[in-house]
């Protein structure tokens, strides 16, 4: 009589973990997404007033010191990344939305599936950094839009193929064979047959990307594609402060660990909240 209790006791508890595990994993790209976003509220000084000597040491009045012009570096800091997630944000969800529709399309139809084998192949032997000036060159007044563009452009090829590789053994099943036999159109069974079975694939490729469209940002803002001084940018801080790191080093130190994070905290996230495998077998030892 007392050996079915502690049956449902360990349920909630095993079914409690992963929740548990998720939360600590989504809360430091939660916070720092957060913090990026309402930096703005609580910076201690007006983003492009100095305060201090150029490249000052951290004080009573810049915490973090100064750059290179006396602003403080904590005030910049604080404006200066929402632009940043924003901007990456904005470019990982365009690249996760046309990588999943185009990857559906493309294993179905054998045409397009050769010309995004073709502009995979093309992407990935096309360096970054050539790729990137090359349309932000090209772009009517360049700025980050350009940058936008640039990332979107050298992320969907390879992207496409991620969905496509993945899409190509649901295209092949049963009920995949069975749609088709029962007449449905391209669209339905791209969209509704088999994109709705990639939620892992579809949410492991956005962390990706939202990690490549920030080194691919930050990367413009470091090269000056993108945003141009005085903005306050993470990335173009450690640009304009490079020249003075050994003497007020946070200058650089402080922005290129805000990019680090935001691209780790970020990518664990999306990692923790991907659909795992049933853990059944796990519980049952």
């Amino acid at each position: 009589m007392s050996a079915p209790v502690p049956v449902p006791a360990s349920v909630p508890r095993s079914s409690r973990r992963p929740s548990a595990r998720m939360l600590l994993a989504v809360a430091p790209g939660l916070l720092l997404t957060l913090f990026a976003l309402a930096g703005p509220l609580f910076a201690p000084h007006p983003v492009g007033t100095p305060v201090t000597a150029p490249y000052a040491p951290p004080g009573a009045d810049a915490l973090l010191g100064g750059d290179q012009l006396g602003r403080d570096v904590l005030s910049r800091m604080l404006h200066g990344g929402s632009a940043l997630i924003g901007s990456a944000l904005a470019v990982a969800l365009l690249v996760t939305a046309l990588a999943a529709v185009l990857g559906c399309f493309a294993v179905l139809t054998p045409t397009l599936g050769r010309l995004v084998e073709r502009g995979a192949d093309i992407a990935i032997l096309l360096p970054p950094v050539l790729g990137m000036m090359l349309v932000a060159l090209a772009w009517p007044g360049g700025g980050r839009l350009a940058v936008m563009a640039a990332a979107t452009v050298l992320g969907v090829p390879y992207a496409v193929r991620v969905v496509a590789g993945a899409a190509a053994p649901i295209a092949a099943s049963g009920f995949g064979e069975a749609a088709t036999a029962g007449g449905e159109r391209l669209w339905h069974l791209a969209l509704r047959e088999i994109l709705p079975n990639l939620r892992s694939t579809v949410l492991a490729l956005f962390g990706l990307r939202f990690v490549a469209a920030v080194y691919v940002i930050s990367m413009a803002g470091f090269l000056q594609l993108g945003p141009q001084p005085p903005a306050a940018d993470w990335a173009l801080m450690i640009r304009e402060n490079a020249p003075g790191a050994l003497l007020n080093p946070w200058s650089v130190v402080a922005p290129s660990i805000a990019i680090g994070l935001l691209a780790v905290s970020v990518n664990l996230a999306a990692d923790a909240l991907v659909p795992t495998a049933r853990r059944a077998p796990a519980a049952a030892r």
